[in-house]
């Protein structure tokens, strides 16, 4: 029997959305680790909590693996046995796991716990409108308070106090602070001076650069300002307004980083700020080569990656996927011969399981690409760690000894394949003196064709140990391999969390295993990443309940450093 894991989870307009998985395993973990095959983001979970086991006649064995036990139909235990016909229910902190059975497969259905009271104050009369006054006598008395407590006491508590002004407080003075500071400038909690250097008037560009000195610009100034769209009537009575109270322009930072909204994380600029230039961009800049985006779901350019053209020298290229790209990353490698679940590499695969942890049915994506500490991307392949399984570098044995070649050193491979086999004998048996040469001296000979030189043309043949997976050449007169490039980011402008899509199998956005040649750049056009966002305009009221609204800060940062833009999180799907 299989596992199938199916996840559900709430949306916040009360919208069910689940997923199902298939996962041809034994044993199932559970944590709050990202390599657990049920991922639980609770602190109430331990990073490694549970496993969950396969056994005969549909039955499933749960164990505790940490310090922390788990309910079983609201009975906390360490261990359990479950018939899942009979089915049971599972609790780890706040979410639940539910134990079925459906077409042949143990059903594993992961849902949080709603945390919600069904009481209903107005139903149950248990509303404070009952009791309280009509609302127009509340609203007068309410306004006399308000009057009363935020202005009357500040001011008679201000012209009352102590002459001494650094040691007496103004009652109510908090009322009038415009809010918390984000947890960025939190530091500055009560040093109004730091940034408001003029009183009453907005924070300006060079008080925000004296500390953010490494910040530069989206874009030169002079295009920013060609690029920027006029505004209608209405900006500019509110840019007069600004201006009065010294404020820069658009382009000032403040107009998108916004202070004393709370101590958490500033809020994302909006979409529109970034619409206003790039929605008609080619208009006002006829020579750029970015293409006019407004919003994801209406108006955006089609993907255009960084393809490799020469390894070599590293080159790389932007090309737009409707162009259908083909790379050169010097390595030759089809993904539909490893990915084929009834070839030779699946068999092999499934003999190498228990040593390597590959699944029965032959590899699978997360065999090699093995994703990151943050979940975000995914670690380099190394040959070591992903390939030589297969590939082996053994090129002789010595007794219980075998000798390996060096991957990535070409020259060493070739030194060590040049004196293999070529170990001599001396002509006659006996022990030399020290120091004699000439007649007296035992000569070591071999009366056979020498075989380095076959075995370094056979290394780096085509069907050789380097030359199935490189391409062979010439550096500075000597045999060399062309060097592999592989991109660890096509789209160095945007932002992509795998962490977010990972109740998505791979083969939905990349279509590995129908490619047979490693020129494929295996990247998902825009339209199918249209299957599940939309841009803001689409959004609203009518927003499709199966869209995720994703603004222009969800993948692209205004200054671009190679880290996650403001909006980049994790998306509760």
């Amino acid at each position: 029997m299989t596992f199938r894991l199916r996840t559900v989870s709430t949306t916040a307009d009360g919208r069910r959305i689940v997923r199902d998985k298939v996962l041809d395993k034994a044993a199932l973990t559970v944590g709050r680790l990202a390599e657990n095959d049920i991922h639980l983001p609770d602190l109430a979970v331990e990073p490694s909590h549970a496993r969950i086991s396969l056994l005969p006649a549909s039955r499933v064995a749960v164990e505790a693996t940490g310090t922390l036990g788990f309910a079983v139909d609201g009975q906390t235990t360490r261990t359990a046995s479950i018939d899942a016909r009979t089915g049971a229910e599972l609790r780890f902190g706040s979410t639940r796991i539910v134990i079925g059975e459906e077409e042949g497969a143990v059903l594993l259905t992961v849902e949080p716990v709603p945390d919600r009271s069904d009481v209903d104050p107005e139903k149950d009369g248990l509303a404070l409108s009952a009791v309280l006054p009509g609302k127009r006598r509340l609203a007068w008395i309410f306004a006399a308070l308000i009057l009363a407590l935020f202005l009357a006491l500040p001011v008679a508590s201000n012209l009352m106090r102590a002459p001494d002004l650094k040691q007496s407080k103004v009652v109510g003075d908090g009322a009038w602070t415009p809010g918390a500071l984000s947890l960025a400038h939190h530091q500055l909690e009560g040093k109004c001076e730091a940034c408001h250097v003029k009183p009453f008037e907005a924070v300006r560009n060079e008080t925000c650069l004296s500390c953010h000195k490494s910040v530069h610009d989206h874009a030169p100034e002079a295009r920013i300002a060609l690029a920027r769209a006029v505004p209608g009537l209405g900006g500019q009575i509110l840019g007069s307004v600004a201006h009065a109270f010294g404020k820069e322009g658009s382009d000032s930072c403040v107009e998108c980083h916004r202070e004393h909204e709370g101590m958490t994380k500033m809020a994302a600029p909006a979409q529109q700020f970034c619409a206003d230039c790039h929605g008609s961009l080619k208009d006002r800049l006829s020579d750029t080569k970015l293409g006019n985006a407004a919003d994801f779901g209406t108006l955006h350019p089609e993907f255009a990656p960084a393809v490799v053209v020469d390894p070599a020298n590293r080159t790389t290229r932007r090309v737009s996927l409707d162009q259908d790209p083909h790379e050169n990353s010097g390595l030759a490698f089809p993904h539909k011969l490893h990915l084929d679940p009834r070839g030779g590499v699946a068999k092999m695969a499934a003999t190498l399981a228990g040593d390597r942890g590959y699944g029965s049915k032959g590899l699978g994506c997360g065999d090699c690409h093995r994703p990151s500490e943050d979940g975000t991307r995914f670690k380099p392949i190394t040959m070591e760690r992903d390939c030589e399984a297969c590939h082996s570098l053994v090129y002789d044995k010595f007794g219980t000894t075998f000798r390996k070649l060096r991957h990535g050193d070409v020259d060493q491979a070739i030194a060590d394949l040049s004196v293999a086999g070529n170990t001599t004998q001396p002509l006659v048996t006996g022990r030399g003196r020290p120091g004699a040469y000439g007649a007296d001296q035992l000569y070591f000979a071999r009366f056979t064709r020498p075989v380095g030189g076959g075995l370094v043309a056979g290394m780096l043949g085509k069907d050789g140990v380097c030359g199935e997976c490189h391409t062979a050449t010439v550096k500075n007169g000597h045999p060399a391999v062309m060097p592999v490039t592989l991109p660890q980011r096509y789209m160095d402008k945007g932002w992509f969390d795998h962490s977010a899509h990972r109740q998505t199998p791979c083969a939905e956005c990349h279509a590995a295993p129908g490619s047979s040649s490693s020129r494929d750049v295996l990247l998902p056009k825009l339209a199918e990443c249209r299957e599940c966002h939309v841009g803001d305009q689409a959004a609203g009221l009518f927003r499709p309940k199966d869209k995720v609204p994703s603004s222009c800060a969800m993948c692209h940062a205004y200054h671009p450093t190679g880290a996650a833009p403001m909006a980049a999180r994790r998306v509760k799907r």
